[in-house]
């Protein structure tokens, strides 16, 4: 017969033994557990310290070979011509305006109840000032074809020059002196080259006068239309046409003191990639690497985003923690928090097939035609991008802020209650207050979350490289832009490593890690300090 007495010994025999064992490595089981997660978070801080480095190595590379790109196009004369060819995008942006109001009020006329030939016809006159008004500027625009061709020459010998000393170089490196004799370089002579392209400032004069006069025509035949909005647009038109005419004499100044030698100073790289209002790669003018227009898309986006989100999450986020009753909390807390596990890719799709679609059929209602930017003219915008990213936030600001909420201490409700305040005033007058820290982290956090997704804004943000309009008010919320988790997405699996191109979306990669960076420090400034005013 087995003893019952002998059953306890063997578990205390494992522990001695595996006692015994940690005595043999000289640890105790604390120290063993204490230098596992030691362990496992230096991997974590080595693994991040290496992608920190590894993104300024590749991005830092950036601004010598931007300041390159800069003094090539000064010297080649590109800058030179960009004066004129300034001068024709912002007229064909005023005839881009005009062909975008003519469609609206075309599509208005025909939902109005008119024929195709009726609404041509009541849009005649304006047809007539349209065609007059981009028909103004094909003078300059064949001087700016003339002096386009010399410039990319110039600037196509200096390219040639430069790959020649790259592949002697290499040559020299490898040993091969012989064949990297054979390789002559012939300097450009850039001083008699852009006399060259001076040399064309008369005619360009002579083609002003032209457009002045004809651009001038064309604005006092503009007509005056019985609908209101699109008379407003016209007469926007024609104020920027003026401005335009006036400017003239401001553009032929500067190209009169325009000089190709003048050295450019190195906090250009920096500046012209911080503050440059244009992101244009693979172009057979000039590349330019400005991050506004994407910073700024991420922006606008992330605030039409939170606007949305923050309201829904955390009066969720309230209702499940103090007003819900537990079958109701049951239902409601799981399927915002599904919201969470659907891939971004789909959540992408589903505004291409179908949100975009939507709103831009709801703002083609007559009756909503008032609201500044309705009609959208492009399903697939800031709008249609924002909404995606705040369905995407609202779990993650709702889980934040109802666990802010439950760790407020019980005896402050209990508090309030008994001093007679009823639901509504716990909640807003001590709730609220009490768990503001939480509650503003979570909105941080939500503001990190939608700023670094990619898919939706690639998808539905519509992806103009381009600052919106704010001068047409809630307008420009409705304009499609792109962003900078965007660009580095789109383009980085199509560039040459080591190239300029791929240095830049490096450079973006390196901003969007600042500025992460910046969110999470604001986010603990402001807990610390909402902390030591409710202590």
């Amino acid at each position: 017969m087995k003893s019952t007495t002998a059953q306890p010994a063997r578990p205390i025999g494992e522990a001695l033994l595996n006692r015994n064992r940690f005595r043999l490595l000289g640890l105790t089981p604390d120290e063993i557990i204490k230098y596992f997660f030691n362990g496992n978070a230096v991997v974590a801080i080595v693994v991040l310290a290496l992608i920190t480095i590894f993104l300024f190595r590749e991005g830092a590379g950036f601004f010598g070979q931007n300041m390159r790109n800069l003094r090539i196009y000064r010297l080649a004369g590109l800058e030179y011509v960009d004066f004129i060819r300034r001068q024709v995008d912002e007229h064909t942006a005023l005839n881009r305006a005009l062909n975008e109001s003519r469609l609206a009020q075309f599509t208005k006329l025909t939902a109005a109840g008119k024929t195709v030939e009726q609404a041509n016809e009541g849009l005649t006159p304006f047809d007539a000032f349209a065609t007059a008004f981009g028909d103004s500027v094909e003078d300059v625009r064949g001087v700016l074809s003339d002096l386009t061709e010399a410039a990319t020459a110039i600037k196509q010998k200096e390219q040639v020059n430069h790959d020649r000393l790259e592949q002697k170089g290499m040559l020299l490196g490898a040993g091969k002196a012989e064949e990297a004799e054979k390789i002559t370089v012939t300097p450009v002579d850039f001083a008699a080259e852009t006399v060259t392209l001076k040399g064309a400032f008369p005619a360009y004069q002579e083609a002003n006068r032209q457009f002045a006069a004809k651009l001038g025509a064309a604005l006092a035949s503009a007509p005056a239309m019985p609908d209101a909005k699109l008379q407003r647009q016209i007469d926007a038109v024609k104020a920027k046409g003026q401005a335009l005419i006036a400017a003239i004499p401001g553009t032929e100044r500067a190209m009169q003191a325009w000089r190709h030698d003048e050295p450019i100073p190195l906090s250009r790289s920096l500046t012209s990639f911080l503050f440059g209002r244009q992101w244009l790669t693979a172009s057979f003018w000039q590349d330019w690497y400005g991050i506004l227009p994407l910073f700024v898309g991420s922006l606008l986006v992330s605030l039409i985003a939170l606007a949305i989100a923050v309201p829904l999450g955390i009066s969720a986020a309230i209702y499940v923690s103090e007003i819900a009753s537990v079958r109701e909390k049951n239902i409601i807390k799981p399927y915002i928090e599904f919201i969470s596990a659907i891939p971004s890719v789909v959540l992408g799709f589903f505004g291409v097939a179908v949100l975009g679609s939507a709103l831009r059929a709801l703002s083609q209602l007559s009756f909503l035609s008032w609201f500044p930017g309705f009609p959208m003219s492009e399903r697939l915008n800031s709008l249609t991008a924002g909404c995606l990213l705040a369905l995407m936030a609202v779990p993650t600001i709702f889980s934040l802020a109802e666990d802010a909420i439950n760790n407020v201490p019980k005896h402050f409700k209990e508090a309030s209650y008994a001093l007679g305040a009823n639901r509504f005033q716990t909640i807003a007058r001590i709730l609220v207050p009490a768990s503001l820290s939480g509650i503003i982290s979570a909105i941080l956090l939500g503001f990190g979350r939608v700023i670094g997704e990619t898919m939706v804004v690639l998808l539905c943000a519509g992806n103009r490289i381009a600052i919106p309009d704010f001068t047409e008010g809630l307008g420009a919320f409705f304009q499609p832009v792109h962003t900078m988790t965007g660009i580095i997405a789109q383009e980085m699996g199509e560039v040459v490593n080591g190239s300029i191109h791929y240095r830049a979306l490096f450079m973006v990669g390196i901003m969007l890690f600042l500025l992460s960076l910046a969110i999470n420090y604001v986010a603990q400034i402001i807990v610390r300090r909402y902390r030591i005013s409710i202590g």
